[in-house]
C-alpha cells in the first residue's frame, strides 16, 4: 500500500510528462495556416492604373456596377502557427484555422508556392477568355482579351473574370449592365466550357465581399451550406454551377425576377 506521501510523489512523477507536453503545445509549431479575409478587386474597374480587362477585336460598352472577385489571405507555408493562434481561430468568425497542406497543397518554398499560384491564375484567365467568347459566339482568333490583376494568385477569380467580360462586350443582352448597377462579389473556377468549380475559403470570402459594399454573392453550389455558415447580414447568396446559369440569375435579378437561392 502507498502511504499518502508516496502517492503525492508518483502523482508528481506521471503529472511531470503531462505537462512536459502542454509546454511543447503551447510554443511548438503546429501543421495549420490561419486564414482571414482578404481585399476584393473589381474587375469592371482598373488595378495599378491598368484596366483589370482589355478587349481588342471588338467594340465594348461602357459598364455600371462593380463585379468583385474575393480573396483571403492565410499565415505562410513557413510561418509558425501556435496553439494560441488555433484557439483564437475557432473562437473568431473572421478567422479560420485550416490544415497547412489545403492551403498550400504540395508544399514547396514560399517561391515555389508563388509560382504555382501564378501559373493557375494564368489558367485561370485563359478559361475566363474562352469560356466568355464561346458563351457569347466570337471567334478568339478575332477578339483578344487581356487580363490583368497584381499580387492575386490561384483560379478562383475565373468565374468573375468571365461574367466581366461578358458584361464589357454585351452588357445583359439587352443594353443594360449584367450588373443592374449593384456591386456583385463572387467566387469560382471557370472551365473553358463554361462549368464553375468549387473553392475553398468561402465563408470568409463573404465578409471580405460584405465589407467591400456587395449586396449579392455568387457562390459555387456546393458550397451554399459553407457560405451561410457566416453569412453577413445584407448579403444575399445566389448558387451557381455553370457560366449559363450565372447569366441568367444576374439578367432575372436585374429584372426583379425569381432568382436561385442557396
Amino acid at each position: 500500500m502507498l502511504t499518502r506521501h508516496s502517492r503525492l510523489r508518483n502523482l508528481a512523477i506521471g503529472a511531470a510528462p503531462v505537462v512536459a507536453l502542454l509546454a511543447v503545445a503551447c510554443f511548438a509549431p503546429l501543421p495549420f495556416a490561419v486564414a482571414q479575409p482578404g481585399p476584393t478587386a473589381n474587375v469592371l474597374g482598373n488595378d495599378e492604373g491598368k484596366p483589370v480587362i482589355t478587349i481588342s477585336g471588338a467594340p465594348t460598352r461602357p459598364t455600371s456596377g462593380q463585379l468583385r472577385m474575393t480573396t483571403i489571405v492565410a499565415t505562410g507555408p513557413t510561418a509558425d502557427v501556435g496553439i494560441g493562434d488555433v484557439v483564437d481561430g475557432w473562437f473568431r468568425t473572421d478567422r479560420a484555422v485550416m490544415p497547412r497542406g489545403s492551403v498550400y497543397p504540395g508544399g514547396g518554398s514560399e517561391k515555389e508556392i508563388s509560382a504555382h499560384n501564378q501559373a493557375q491564375m494564368k489558367q485561370s484567365q485563359d478559361a475566363a477568355s474562352v469560356a466568355a467568347l464561346g458563351y457569347l459566339g466570337l471567334s478568339p482568333d478575332k477578339v483578344k482579351v487581356e487580363l490583368h490583376l497584381a499580387d492575386v494568385g490561384g483560379p478562383s477569380a475565373g468565374l468573375l473574370f468571365t461574367l466581366g467580360i461578358i458584361d464589357k462586350l454585351n452588357g445583359d443582352g439587352s443594353g443594360g449592365d449584367l450588373t443592374g448597377g449593384r456591386t456583385i462579389a463572387g467566387t469560382g473556377t471557370i472551365t473553358g466550357g463554361g462549368d464553375v468549380g468549387a473553392v475553398g475559403g468561402v465563408a470568409l470570402k463573404t465578409q471580405a465581399a460584405a465589407r467591400d459594399g456587395a449586396t449579392v454573392f455568387l457562390v459555387p453550389k456546393g458550397e451554399c451550406s459553407d457560405a451561410e455558415s457566416e453569412l453577413p447580414k445584407g448579403l444575399r447568396l445566389i448558387p451557381v454551377t455553370t457560366l449559363k446559369g450565372a447569366v441568367s440569375a444576374l439578367q432575372a435579378l436585374r429584372k426583379g425576377d425569381p432568382v436561385p437561392s442557396c
